[in-house]
């Protein structure tokens, strides 16, 4: 059984939303290694297709991913997310405390690439159009803990408004912070909406990672989310 199987979070005849665990890839990565696809086939659950991917979470990033369960559902769930009538919700620990309490980060961005670092997101008038509410939870020993609210949905987006919008990168963040340790980066919630139907939505429980950091699910549950 795949070790994806206990990590449904909703399911039914067009959708499963699946908590992915940091570290599993969505796509294929060029090296060879377990991804996303190689799990596939057992999410069937009694389905002849295979369940795909109708959005991308990073290798590094857990918590709530969408897979369609047949074509049609997969075409209006990715113009859903393409419409940005999805409903996003991530949070994230930072490597700083910002100064206030709550606000809205716009940074265009745009996509670069360097033989030395490889390619990463950086703001640029020239860029797409990018936009992340925020707000702090809570505080601890030089960190902070962050929901994000993104409106748009840029490559990397919440990792880059993290640095250029906030002034401080994520923890464990191996592109835009000082890596060395898990990327404490979840998608907490996700919901789909489905017209006449109930959308599909999920709410992902908080990895060990936040909590062996000092930022356990009850600080999440006490402001409601």
């Amino acid at each position: 059984m795949s070790l994806l199987h206990d990590r449904v979070l909703f399911i039914d005849g067009e959708a499963i939303i699946l908590d992915k665990p940091a570290g599993l890839p969505v796509d294929a990565p060029r090296d060879g290694s377990l991804s996303l696809e190689n799990h596939l086939s057992s999410l069937t659950f009694g389905f002849q297709r295979w369940p795909l991917p109708v959005h991308r979470l990073d290798r590094d990033t857990s918590g709530c991913l969408a897979l369609a369960r047949n074509p049609k559902a997969h075409k209006r769930f990715a113009a859903a997310f393409e419409a940005g009538t999805v409903a996003k919700r991530y949070v994230a620990v930072l490597d700083g405390v910002p100064a206030e309490e709550s606000g809205t980060i716009e940074l265009a961005l745009k996509k670069i690439s360097t033989q030395a670092q490889g390619w990463r997101m950086i703001p640029a008038k020239a860029g797409k159009t990018a936009l992340t509410e925020w707000r702090k939870i809570a505080e601890k020993d030089g960190r902070s803990l962050i929901v994000f609210t993104p409106r748009t949905g840029r490559t990397h987006q919440i990792r880059t408004h993290a640095l250029h919008g906030l002034g401080f990168g994520i923890v464990g963040d191996p592109v835009y912070g000082s890596g060395g340790e898990p990327m404490l980066l979840h998608s907490r919630f996700l919901s789909i909406p489905r017209g006449e139907k109930a959308p599909a939505e999920a709410t992902a429980p908080l990895p060990e990672s936040f909590a062996a950091a000092g930022f356990g699910q009850e600080l999440l549950e006490q402001a409601g989310l």
